[in-house]
């Protein structure tokens, strides 16, 4: 497995991990941040608040006027750790909810040079199975100066506001 997690050039090949935090209790965004960087180190850069406002698929549970944020943590982990990280944001997540219902939606995911990967535990043809019940969806890809969407990219991922926070965080993180 080691050598899976190497690049053509041997070597450890380190990404930034990022976390998505949308809920409709901006209160819970902080709450959700403080544990997150208790447990994954400092985080180096927040995104504005956005409104969460291209589905309205978690309306049912989460309530409408959803707002999200993103958390780019300091410290490089190695692109394997996605896994654990994503077992523990849904755990996370279950200590917020009231009933059956999230309050807050924790989605993990990681930026390299080359890509911004989300972790899900949601199958479908485009993901990658990762293993303990998660998969890997690479939602954004570098080109031509700019991170870029695919067909399959959640349509909030495709704005310019995002698109711009994951660009900026790249120079950033790699100081490129």
């Amino acid at each position: 497995m080691r050598a899976l997690s190497r690049s053509l050039s041997g070597k450890r090949e380190l990404v930034f991990l990022f976390t998505a935090i949308f809920t409709q209790d901006v209160s819970l965004i902080e709450k959700a941040s403080n544990i997150m960087e208790r447990r994954f180190g400092p985080i180096s850069n927040r995104s504005k608040i956005f409104n969460f406002t291209q589905t309205d698929y978690y309306t049912e549970e989460m309530g409408g006027g959803l707002k999200k944020m993103f958390f780019i943590f300091k410290k490089p982990i190695a692109p394997e750790k996605l896994i654990d990280i994503k077992l523990y944001t849904m755990k996370l997540e279950s200590k917020f909810s009231v009933g059956e219902k999230r309050r807050v939606n924790l989605d993990p995911g990681y930026l390299s040079l080359s890509k911004v990967v989300l972790a899900t535990h949601k199958d479908y043809a485009h993901r990658l199975y990762l293993g303990k019940g998660i998969y890997g969806e690479i939602t954004l890809f570098f080109k031509d100066k700019t991170f870029t969407p695919f067909p399959w990219t959640f349509p909030d991922y495709r704005t310019p506001d995002y698109i711009n926070f994951f660009n900026d965080e790249r120079k950033i993180c790699y100081n490129k």
